[in-house]
């Protein structure tokens, strides 16, 4: 057992939330290769991917977004309670919801808020999302029309205006050792 209750086989979810264009998935994908290249099951739920599998007729409204991070959680529990690491990128704007994942999870669970101004992830926008929105083509979009919440103590902050995505993979690694959550890399 670790110092966090868990063994060293047990899964986890690292829950990343942010705005569109933040960073979620471009961490997510460089954590999910360091960690299968240590050898964990490793599954990520991206939110682009999911709303299209899993989310299908699913609006934007708040209660469809609910929807959908309430079936984002329900499979990273079932991932991770099984020995996988679950990772979720999906905006996941209301804290109530992302609290209702913490209380289904308990100590498999570790926050990342992938914290960046929305004038930067406009600027990163390339799918031309935050433009639409401003112009109405999108209604209810998070950051423009739509609030996002903040989380109020995320295990992990990710300042992704000051550091790379590989210093940001590399903040979540550090702190997945330190909790002993997964063992320190061996270097050579």
């Amino acid at each position: 057992m670790s110092e966090n209750g868990t063994s060293a086989n047990d899964g986890l979810t690292l829950w990343f939330t942010g705005l569109s264009g933040a960073g979620k998935s471009t961490i997510a994908d460089i954590v999910e290769a360091e960690l299968r290249g240590r050898g964990w099951r490793v599954e990520t739920l991206d939110g682009d991917v999911v709303r299209t599998n899993l989310s299908k007729g699913l609006g934007f409204s708040k209660e469809d977004r609910d929807t959908n991070i309430r079936r984002i959680a329900f499979v990273a529990d079932l991932l991770s309670r099984n020995g996988v690491v679950a990772i979720t990128a999906a905006i996941s704007p209301y804290r109530e919801i992302r609290d209702e994942a913490r209380q289904m999870m308990g100590d498999r669970f570790v926050e990342a808020y992938v914290k960046a101004s929305v004038e930067t992830c406009e600027q990163r926008d390339v799918k031309g999302l935050y433009a639409k929105a401003r112009s109405g083509e999108i209604k209810e979009f998070t950051g423009v029309s739509d609030p996002y919440e903040p989380p109020e103590n995320p295990e992990l902050v990710l300042e992704t205006e000051q550091q790379s995505p590989e210093q940001s993979a590399q903040q979540i690694l550090t702190y997945l050792e330190e909790r002993r959550f997964i063992p320190a890399a061996v270097t050579a």
